[in-house]
């Protein structure tokens, strides 16, 4: 069984991805600190409880274990702390990344998986975005991404180490069958706590901007769910050990929901009112990001299986109904 070290995989994404590439035939080998993550979360391979900033325990992982590749979600990923802390952010993103590329080089690790971000593209010259439109970051969240990516092209020129960087949207969902699914604190991302307020757990949800020019005057973004975003990983490892070039994707389904759309969903799917307060809005969010996400299905086989945000939010309530530290009784899931 060929072994693959998943950085942050006791993440959101991080431990979906351990799972599936458990389903193909790898021993996925968590490394987290557990800062953000949950070691609940690692249920498919070992823990080694590992900052990625610690070079030297680091390397001892690499030494245990000899993968034989590396998918990499270890990071800070809040924009609005990346704008008040940038130096936790590059310390962390692009330090830790430099720490993890040497350990690659010295263990003979020859090819990784970067979890990078549409937030690399900033504010889009075009709809749908695809993999050559221009990289202009507006924040040090995006930056930090952008950094790492060229310091992969860098590793490849002088140490042969390939990679796949996918850039993928809004992640959302959560496991079908309801054995992982998001759990962040603080909770920033809009499916989450539209779903608290459903359940009573906060009193509304805040709309950042009506007047936008959308359908509704609300922000628009394309959600992934985050079972297809870990089978793209899994896509890309397989990729790589084919003996592919490095290259970048896109991951996200081509559609865009309005947040006021996704709250009317998520009412829909929980029987419950959601209440909204308008208002102003924040600097530096588009009016629309909707991923042009051909090349990954072209190239890696990737099909996403559930593109509609109808399911996204199915299973992101679900989870939330089942888990203990939030469910409430007054919640009732899906069957």
């Amino acid at each position: 069984m060929k072994t693959i070290i998943v950085t942050g995989g006791a993440g959101f994404v991080g431990s979906h991805a351990c799972k599936a590439l458990a389903r193909a035939g790898y021993l996925p080998v968590t490394l987290d600190n557990l800062e953000r993550g949950h070691e609940w979360a690692v249920k498919w391979g070992p823990l080694e409880r590992v900052d990625i900033r610690d070079e030297r325990n680091l390397q001892r992982a690499f030494e245990t274990w000899h993968p034989e590749a590396v998918v990499h979600f270890a990071a800070y990923a809040y924009v609005g702390e990346s704008n008040t802390e940038p130096l936790k952010y590059y310390g962390t993103n692009v330090g830790g990344t430099a720490n993890l590329l040497k350990a690659c080089v010295t263990s003979g690790c020859k090819y990784v998986v970067f979890s990078s971000s549409c937030a690399t593209y900033g504010i889009p010259v075009r709809l749908p975005l695809n993999e050559t439109d221009p990289q202009r970051p507006i924040n040090p969240y995006g930056y930090t991404k952008l950094v790492v990516e060229r310091m992969l092209r860098d590793a490849e020129a002088a140490h042969g180490i390939r990679h796949v960087a996918l850039r993928y949207f809004n992640a959302a969902g959560a496991d079908p069958s309801g054995e992982l699914g998001e759990l962040h604190e603080p909770e920033t991302h809009l499916i989450p706590l539209v779903l608290f307020t459903a359940m009573g757990r906060q009193n509304s949800i805040k709309i950042f901007g009506n007047d936008y020019l959308t359908v509704d005057g609300t922000c628009v973004r394309d959600y992934v769910h985050v079972s297809d975003l870990a089978d793209a990983h899994v896509a890309a490892v397989e990729w790589l050990a084919a003996g592919n070039t490095s290259d970048s994707f896109n991951l996200g389904n081509g559609q865009g929901f309005s947040v006021a759309q996704v709250i009317k969903a998520a009412e829909m799917i929980t029987g419950k009112e959601v209440k909204t307060d308008i208002c102003a809005r924040r600097p530096g969010d588009p009016p629309m990001l909707i991923s042009d996400s051909t090349k990954a299905k072209r190239l890696l086989g990737w099909t996403p299986q559930f593109p509609d945000v109808d399911h996204q939010i199915a299973h992101a309530w679900r989870w939330f109904c089942n888990e203990p530290s939030i469910g409430q009784s007054a919640a009732s899931p899906p069957t």
